[in-house]
């Protein structure tokens, strides 16, 4: 049975109503717009003990303290603002006036578009609450990325999701995937991006992280999500910022386990042509989410436990782990190029390339334009693709480079790439590990 979705001004009033609910709203960044929507939606004492904006540097920080970062757009920035805010309701709300009222702490802090659109706009949004009259507080924390070209629209966008956040702590907690999908409510496709979502407190007990994270990228909010070993989300620019990043690809359901070896040697070339220190490699393997997203009947609940699942073991292997819906290696660089970094490197099967530089694998389209675009929007964004063999059994012939079929019209641009070192075979590989595609 499909859920209603009430509208915006709707979620706010029923919130007024509801005489247990009451808290204060800290908003930094974009205005005070979701304290507006509640004052707009009438009954709003009932709901509001206090809304504060504290937009000077020496405010804020006189206020939650200072960033050794700098950054008050960050996830340090909204924690201390919860913490400061909530603290003071559970110092100040005493008495019998107080005594049924489940407490409530919203805060925001976003970098919305500048006057001369140079900026990147994104913010951290998040709520710390009371399931239950004097319980222990629980916190819905979450990273957006702001789409719209306008100042304005930005600002409502916020204004709704911060309604949406509340509404849901309270309307569909027990139901974590009712409480991500109510959050794009009455929002535009192509409004905002969620890349993030992390939870704590006794109402989550037992709620897994990973499928949070991965049903964001299943409802199309999100193009990824990321792992550390231990399996706790990151937000991918504060992780992924300026450094150099070396990806294993895989595939959902994949018959065999990643190839470590022939990954690891990728690794190590990678590192010695291009110069990279320790402390500034990233190593990931990804798993790929598309070629199940775009299938009929629709993504399933076991779907997801499978990503979960798979996610978990390539984690406990010591790997930070990217899942994503890039279904080529162009739309996984220009994800990338955002956080600006110094070097990418790509690992696949050249089985993938065979597939790319093979014009009979184009049905529909052009296929030049096709190649073209790839090419360009992977060569540009400063990625080389470390290519391991495979074994063809037909032949018994381990496929490399050198000897991998590519079509006519393709074979100038695909030996342009490999002796531009675009393209580069893995080296000094043990033909043991090398697997049959």
């Amino acid at each position: 049975m499909a859920r209603e979705i009430y509208e915006t001004k709707q979620k706010a009033l029923k919130i007024n109503l509801n005489e247990k609910i009451y808290g204060t709203f800290a908003e930094i960044g974009a205005g005070q717009e979701v304290a507006r929507n509640f004052f707009n939606a009438g009954a709003a004492s009932g709901t509001i003990a206090k809304t504060i904006s504290a937009y000077d540097m020496a405010f804020s920080d006189a206020i939650y303290g200072s960033e050794e970062s700098g950054r008050y757009v960050s996830q340090s920035r909204l924690s201390k603002m919860l913490e400061h805010e909530y603290e003071l309701l559970t110092e100040r709300l005493v008495g019998e006036k107080y005594q049924y009222k489940r407490l409530f702490a919203f805060a925001n802090t976003v970098a919305a578009l500048n006057f001369n659109k140079t900026n990147e706009p994104h913010g951290w949004i998040g709520l710390r609450f009371q399931h239950e009259v004097g319980g222990a507080p629980n916190d819905i924390i979450f990273h957006v990325r702001l789409l719209d070209s306008d100042n304005l629209l930005q600002q409502k966008v916020l204004g709704v999701l911060g309604v949406n956040l509340v509404f849901a702590a309270h309307y569909y907690i027990r139901d974590v995937q009712t409480m991500i999908e109510s959050l794009a409510d009455n929002l535009s496709a192509g409004a905002v991006e969620i890349d993030l979502v992390k939870v704590n407190g006794p109402v989550f007990e037992g709620v897994n992280e990973r499928l949070i994270n991965l049903y964001l990228i299943a409802k199309g909010f999100s193009k990824a999500a990321i792992f550390n070993p231990e399996g706790l989300a990151y937000q991918s620019k504060d992780f992924l910022y300026k450094k150099d990043i070396m990806i294993l690809r895989t595939k959902y359901r994949q018959k065999s386990n990643p190839n470590f070896d022939l990954f690891n040697l990728a690794v190590d070339q990678f590192k010695r042509n291009v110069g990279i220190k320790d402390e500034n490699l990233v190593v990931m393997i990804e798993v790929l989410m598309s070629n199940v997203l775009d299938r009929t009947p629709e993504f399933t609940a076991d779907d997801l436990c499978y990503f979960a699942e798979r996610a978990e073991y390539l984690c406990s292997t010591g790997n930070h782990i990217l899942v994503s819906n890039f279904t080529r290696n162009h739309y996984l660089a220009e994800y990338l190029a955002q956080f600006k970094p110094r070097n990418v490197g790509i690992s696949t099967n050249i089985s993938n390339l065979r597939n790319i530089f093979n014009s009979k694998q184009y049905t529909k389209g052009n296929y030049t334009d096709e190649l073209l675009s790839y090419v360009s929007g992977l060569f540009s964004k400063n990625v080389k693709l470390y290519a391991y063999p495979y074994l063809q059994r037909q032949r018994n012939e381990i496929i490399t480079t050198a000897n991998m079929p590519v079509s006519a019209e393709a074979r100038p641009l695909f030996d342009f790439l490999v002796q531009n070192k675009y393209i580069i075979d893995i080296e000094n590989y043990d033909e043991r590990h090398v697997k049959t595609v």
